[in-house]
């Protein structure tokens, strides 16, 4: 899937989820309640890194783990599409700062 497919599916996902918080809460959630979602899912994350170690084991880790990084990708893309970044263009404009930073060693 190319990115710019992965962005749009994630505001199509983000915007029927408003759709279930409008029915359930009366109001879809903030951009700040989007964000704290996904703070627990990077907490949910860290439990299974730590398991990948061999502190917190579990017979379904791989996919887990697999599923909580899909979690906070679709957090990070939401937020993106939030806050009109261009996700794209800033992690390559990143990312070839980092290589600078790195060739000057």
């Amino acid at each position: 899937m190319e990115f710019e497919q992965m962005q749009q599916r994630a505001r199509a996902v983000r915007s029927r989820y408003a759709e279930v918080e409008a029915s359930a809460y009366g109001r879809s959630w903030t951009t700040e309640e989007v964000m704290l979602g996904f703070l627990g899912d990077v907490g949910d994350l860290a439990k299974l890194v730590q398991g990948k170690a061999g502190v917190r084991p579990r017979e379904d880790l791989d996919e887990a783990l697999a599923h909580e990084l899909a979690d906070c990708l679709w957090s990070v893309l939401t937020l993106a599409d939030a806050y009109d970044v261009d996700l794209a263009a800033a992690f390559t404009s990143t990312m070839d700062e980092l290589d600078e930073v790195l060739a000057g060693d």
